[in-house]
């Protein structure tokens, strides 16, 4: 399935924002930061991550859903977004 330019833009920001933030967390480890300020990061690059997947998922059920010829692999799209769980 491909999605449509515009539907991946928002997932395609989020991912942009995790890269920034796994940035920050490897540049704390090295500089020997606090534990609890490098986990705080790293929970928010976690949630960033699991958000723009469950964009993109969204986008293919809503691009699956609204196809002419109506094949919609449930299963598949099941499997898809319990891979994030």
């Amino acid at each position: 399935m491909e999605l449509a330019p515009d539907a991946v833009k928002p997932a395609i920001t989020r991912l942009r924002r995790a890269h920034g933030q796994l940035a920050a967390v490897i540049r704390m480890l090295e500089e020997g930061r606090d534990c609890k300020d490098v986990v705080t990061q790293l929970a928010a690059v976690s949630k960033a991550l699991d958000r723009a997947g469950y964009t993109i998922i969204a986008s293919g059920l809503r691009e699956c859903m609204t196809r002419e010829d109506g094949d919609v692999d449930v299963a598949k799209m099941e499997k898809l977004f319990l891979s994030l769980a």
